[in-house]
């Protein structure tokens, strides 16, 4: 079963406001949100912040987005003061209309109300047209999915923030097994075919026991992970399982990890659990688990510059990593040196 939000049947401009919070996760503020649809890859929505007076809203890069993308139509919403929100959106809009995309609205959003910004002279009464989220289809069908929206973009940060727990012993053991492999003399490769086994193995047992099938994973199996990881393979081979179609439990498990692993074994699941929040659709989990990556680690990089061009998750499953993986097979083949 996929774990995909449920496709939301989007007829008015309360529709569209009721639906932000569930394509985001979360209640925005002071944001720009772009709702696009009427292309190959159903409905999707980018948010930013909402810029100061005078500041780039990036139009030119929010329509190169859409278009690259094969996005046609798209519904354009501000939070925030009625100034700073009627200039952001109307430069967005010139960009968006000049590249091509229609905008079928653009409206500001604050305080259980909302105000159009499209008509040529006002059309919504000064103290702006009330709505009611929680009284939608879409939120009725969203609740019944499972769907929880978060009050505010802090909550998500919060959501993976550490857990404090007290890793620090269980981690230094797990660096000096690392270290053993080194002193025994073992070569680079030999060491690489160990670390692959041992996280292979357990990137096989864990996330079924972080599901309840089992007991839930020990302190000392989730720092060993976060070792591991540390090694390009044992990292790629943990990226090729996240399923693109049905990310979901994957998505819970590099939160369960992110929170667990020490400081300095945070950047490798960070990343994974961000490919996992993109291939769900949730690009605000996303940047937020990259934020807690290493800033000049490649991987992060390589998929902050995916996710600002809004390459689709279907168009970046790791296939040239499994084509990687599989040419240094060898690797996990290798024999351990037998005892004489």
């Amino acid at each position: 079963m996929s774990n995909r939000p449920p496709q939301m049947r989007i007829r008015t401009p309360e529709d569209v406001i009721a639906a932000v919070p569930y394509l985001l996760g979360f209640h925005p503020s002071d944001s720009i949100v772009l709702v696009a649809y009427g292309g190959p890859h159903g409905t999707c929505a980018l948010r930013q912040d909402l810029p100061p007076r005078g500041g780039d809203p990036e139009g030119e890069r929010l329509a190169a987005v859409l278009t690259g993308n094969g996005f046609e139509r798209a519904v354009l919403l501000g939070y925030g003061p009625p100034g700073r929100v009627a200039a952001a959106v109307g430069r967005i809009r010139s960009a968006l209309e000049h590249a091509g995309v229609e905008v079928a609205e653009t409206m500001r959003v604050g305080d259980g109300r909302w105000w159009s910004l499209s008509c040529a002279s006002p059309c919504c009464p000064p103290e702006g047209r009330r709505y009611d989220i929680a009284a939608t289809q879409i939120a009725a069908e969203a609740t019944l999915a499972g769907q929880v929206v978060l009050p505010d973009r802090s909550d998500l940060v919060r959501s993976i923030a550490s857990l404090g727990l007290p890793m620090r012993e269980a981690t230094t053991r797990a660096e000096q097994r690392w270290f053993d492999w080194v002193r025994e003399g073992l070569s680079p490769a030999r060491i690489r075919s160990r670390a692959a086994r041992e996280g292979t193995a357990l990137l096989d047992d864990l996330p079924a026991r972080v599901r309840g099938d089992g007991p839930p994973p020990t302190g000392e199996e989730v720092a060993w992970l976060g070792v591991l990881l540390t090694e390009t393979r044992v990292r790629d081979e943990a990226w090729i399982r996240i399923d693109p179609d049905d990310p979901g439990p994957h998505l819970e498990f590099w939160r369960y990890v992110v929170r667990r692993v020490e400081e300095p074994y945070i950047t490798a699941p960070a990343v994974l659990l961000a490919y996992a929040a993109y291939s769900t659709g949730d690009g605000a989990l996303a940047n937020i688990a990259l934020d807690r990556a290493a800033p000049d680690y490649p991987l992060a990089w390589l998929l902050r510059e995916i996710m600002a061009a809004g390459i689709p998750p279907s168009a970046i499953h790791p296939a040239l990593i499994a084509r990687e993986l599989s040419s240094h097979d060898e690797d996990l083949q290798e024999e351990e040196p037998q005892a004489s």
